[in-house]
């Protein structure tokens, strides 16, 4: 740091343990991490780049910054902010499809909330001489949204707040939707669930756990919910009802292919009773759908442990990528 401080050039560093190593130092294994050094200077062009990333961090809006790690070294510690609507400030060299082709990587990812790497060429195609971006999003906690004041709800927001979602509850009967029976939710509205849907903000990772189980409240709420720009719609309920939910949604205008976006009956295979085990079988197929994942065991399968995401081929219908 000292050294690209005293240069005022950007250096990308690799720094690791082999597992031998690490185990002599109390460490349970080894590994390598890279770490890019971006000096900001006082007349650094970049500088009005980071100040506003940070402003955006601080303000908790969502922004991805973007800095060359890897390329020509005319090229290293140029930086751009990219905004959730594809607005950007800054640069990477001048090169407007460069710019245009980083925008576009960077968006995705921050619109799926990740931070990582991403290759392309110099001029922002993807032949030429490679580039590696680093991309780091910077966003507000993903939105969960329960309908339905019961008592699979209060185990749902837990394990909401667990995740990291900014939980809030809705149902339209006061006399359950209280704060006194949903205290580590974020917030609780009395409202009608389609009522409450219409005028929220919502985002790409919002997940929408409808619970109410009742078809006036379930049918208008996801005749809205199924054409929306978000994550995940389940709804719970016997087979049975989720038939007759189905068919209540076809006959007021549905199509099938909106129909196939909604997880009915919601969550896992778990075997689950209780409302603790059901919002554990909730949780882990949010989590299946954000990550690609097949919900299937492990044990014996050849698919990889951990995935990066769904491709964007692969992404629900309505969302932005």
């Amino acid at each position: 740091m000292r050294q690209a401080l005293a240069d005022g050039e950007s250096t990308l560093e690799s720094f690791g343990y082999s597992d031998e190593d690490a185990f002599a130092t109390g460490l349970t294994c080894g590994g390598v991490i890279d770490i890019l050094v971006t000096p900001v200077l006082a007349d650094s062009p970049a500088r009005a780049v980071f100040a506003a990333a940070c402003a955006a961090a601080a303000q908790g809006a969502a922004a991805a910054l973007v800095r060359v790690a890897e390329g020509p070294p005319e090229l290293l510690g140029r930086a751009l902010l990219v905004h959730p609507d594809g607005k950007y400030e800054g640069g990477l060299g001048g090169h407007f499809n460069l710019d245009r082709a980083a925008v576009g990587e960077a968006h995705a990812l921050l619109d799926a909330g990740r931070t990582g790497t991403v290759a392309i060429g110099e001029g922002g195609a993807r032949c030429g001489q490679p580039l590696t971006l680093l991309v780091e999003s910077s966003v507000p906690p993903p939105r969960m949204i329960v309908f339905g004041a019961i008592d699979f709800a209060s185990a749902l927001v837990r394990v909401g707040k667990l995740l990291g979602h900014h939980v809030t509850v809705c149902d339209a009967r006061a006399v359950f939707a209280t704060r006194r029976r949903f205290p580590e939710a974020d917030e609780v509205v009395v409202d009608w669930p389609h009522r409450y849907l219409q005028s929220t903000r919502l985002g790409s990772r919002t997940v929408l756990c409808v619970l109410t189980h009742d078809a006036k409240f379930d049918v208008p709420l996801l005749e809205l919910a199924l054409r929306l720009p978000v994550a995940y719609i389940g709804a719970m309920g016997s087979r049975r009802t989720h038939l007759e939910r189905d068919e209540r949604l076809r006959q007021v205008g549905v199509t099938e292919r909106e129909l196939a976006r909604l997880r009915s009956p919601i969550g896992l295979d778990l075997g689950a009773r209780t409302p603790e085990e059901t919002a554990l079988s909730i949780a882990a197929e949010i989590v299946a759908v954000r990550c690609g994942g097949s919900g299937a065991s492990l044990r014996g399968a050849h698919t990889p442990i951990h995935h990066d995401g769904p491709r964007r081929s692969e992404l629900t219908i309505g969302e932005v990528a």
